[in-house]
């Protein structure tokens, strides 16, 4: 099961610290399907296939290993664009991270942040950061599946 939050980021500026000191994975990413969600994507060397439920915060999700040639193939056959970001990894608290998405190509300039919590309960009751902007969690334009068809352009 995936719970996650989602915030608008207003710019680069607002982060904490030096961007560059963060550790990061570069992504691409197709979508196959948007209803249920099938995704392949590509996290630096590693490939593989998503599936996710419906839910807008809360939904379940099975992540399932490709080779470069099966994601090569399967990239391909995805509909809409094709999202590329860049996901800095930002230590929030002991538990906690902010996944950073700085997105390139078709959205370009967009920042979102994410953050994954073991329950609901944790999820509803979380403090976001000053830095972070609007939470976007229950807004879908802002679901990766829906970007790949131009909904948040």
């Amino acid at each position: 099961m995936e719970i996650e939050k989602k915030f608008l980021i207003q710019s680069l500026d607002d982060v904490p610290g030096d961007i560059s000191s963060y550790s990061y994975h570069d992504l691409e990413q197709g979508y196959l399907c948007t209803a249920p969600v099938l995704r392949v994507r590509k996290e630096d060397a590693t490939y593989y296939c998503t599936y996710k439920g419906s839910g807008m915060m809360s939904r379940e999700e099975y992540n399932l290993p490709l080779t470069k040639e099966a994601y090569d193939h399967l990239i391909k056959k995805s509909d809409g664009i094709i999202i590329t970001k860049r996901r800095y990894l930002i230590p929030l608290d002991k538990h906690l991270t902010c996944e950073l998405d700085v997105f390139g190509g078709d959205y370009e300039g967009l920042l979102l942040a994410e953050v994954e919590f073991s329950s609901e309960e944790e999820a509803l009751s979380f403090q976001p950061p000053k830095w972070f902007g609007e939470d976007v969690t229950f807004d879908s334009r802002y679901h990766n599946s829906n970007m790949s068809k131009g909904i948040s352009k």
